[in-house]
């Protein structure tokens, strides 16, 4: 796990939970759904499904046994990395993450990416810190008007869910 963080550190930065005010969404994710989109009554999980962009995140989710969860009344704030963000991480880290002896070690990655309640943008941009679903804090900074979770950028912000809200970002975010 030490090698897998130092070796994404060093080709990227972090990102997935705060992805909230670049301008209060204005900036568009091709194939994410905007809050006014018909998916904004959806959960988490049938949002993110259904905007095509986080094909790897929906992957991850079920060999976790994560999905029950998000579609659970909640709410949470995710900090979802679109499929890219994935592909940044080292050849191989992906494909074994998602072998069955590393369920675990899956789950802690991705519940790093969630924070318990409903955290609009207007909320994350006045924080410095959030617990996530882990255990463990994410860092909350501003650099040049882009909200960073962990050094991960958020490039769309305050998707509404039925149970919460999603926030893209543009790096797996991994917890020390």
């Amino acid at each position: 796990m030490t090698f897998i963080v130092r070796s994404f550190l060093a080709a990227s930065t972090l990102s997935l939970l705060a992805l909230a005010a670049c301008g209060g969404g204005a900036a568009t994710e091709p194939g994410v759904a905007s809050p006014t989109s018909a998916n904004a009554k959806s959960d988490i999980i049938d949002t993110a499904v259904g905007a095509g962009s986080f094909k790897t995140l929906a992957a991850a989710l079920k060999a976790a046994d994560l999905i029950d969860t998000l579609k659970g009344p909640g709410p949470f704030t995710v900090f979802a990395p679109t499929d890219e963000a994935f592909a940044k991480l080292p050849a191989g880290t992906v494909e074994g993450l998602l072998k069955p002896e590393n369920k675990e070690k899956l789950k802690g990655i991705l519940t790093f990416h969630v924070v318990a309640g409903h955290v609009g943008s207007s909320d994350v941009v006045k924080l410095k810190s959030a617990k996530t679903v882990q255990g463990s804090e994410v860092s909350i900074n501003t650099d040049g008007g882009n909200v960073m979770i962990n050094g991960a950028k958020v490039t769309k912000a305050d998707i509404e869910c039925s149970n919460g809200v999603i926030h893209v970002i543009d790096t797996v975010i991994l917890p020390k």
